[in-house]
């Protein structure tokens, strides 16, 4: 969703995971998967804590879940005949209209950290896909040398934590959802993971 340059930098495991479960959550939110992500997703395995459990479970339904079926779901929810059951975006969540002063304010951080979109997406910048490649990108330095974990903070606090978590609780229960149900409980408990850890740094 988004562009940026890859510099040459060393990232601690720790923030080299969180990274890399902000950039599933935002390639499985950015279109359906296909049978190659299924597969891999089929073949992760958790542990006894929460988010563990939930990727235990999405494991689970992803070895029965067929590429065509998990894109009517994914149409179903978030396209449709008009509109899908959910609107992903900041603006919508925190205005309850689109492109409302949460995405003119992202885009503002946005520019002030180098992130551009790329050209071939068209969608506002405050949906939940792009956000989530967005701090996996601050956390690891795709756009520059990796954020502090101030910055990161300030980031998650602005334009994910208002909303993130009602949206992923709002999948887990969407009507259409199945194996989106699983990706909703995933995503609520990381992002009560993230706010707790951001919790516990310094103001």
């Amino acid at each position: 969703m988004v562009t940026a340059q890859q510099p040459d930098i060393t990232v601690t495991e720790e923030d080299r995971l969180r990274a890399d479960f902000y950039n599933f959550l935002g390639l499985i939110l950015a279109g359906p998967p296909d049978q190659m992500l299924l597969d891999q997703i089929a073949g992760l395995t958790g542990d006894d804590t929460d988010l563990g459990q939930a990727i235990t479970a999405l494991s689970r339904v992803a070895r029965v879940t067929k590429p065509a079926a998990a894109e009517r779901e994914f149409n179903a929810l978030f396209i449709g005949l008009g509109r899908g059951e959910l609107l992903p975006y900041a603006s919508y969540y925190l205005t309850g209209f689109l492109n409302e002063k949460p995405l003119a304010q992202l885009r503002n951080d946005m520019a002030v950290r180098a992130i551009t979109r790329a050209p071939n997406v068209y969608e506002p910048e405050d949906n939940i896909a792009s956000l989530m490649e967005m701090m996996a990108g601050l956390i690891v330095g795709r756009f520059g040398t990796p954020a502090s974990l101030e910055d990161q903070k300030a980031f998650y606090n602005t334009h994910i934590g208002p909303w993130a978590g009602h949206f992923y609780s709002d999948l887990e229960a969407a009507e259409h959802s199945v194996l989106y149900a699983s990706v909703g409980a995933a995503g609520r408990v990381f992002m009560e993971i993230e706010r707790d850890g951001f919790r516990m740094t310094a103001d």
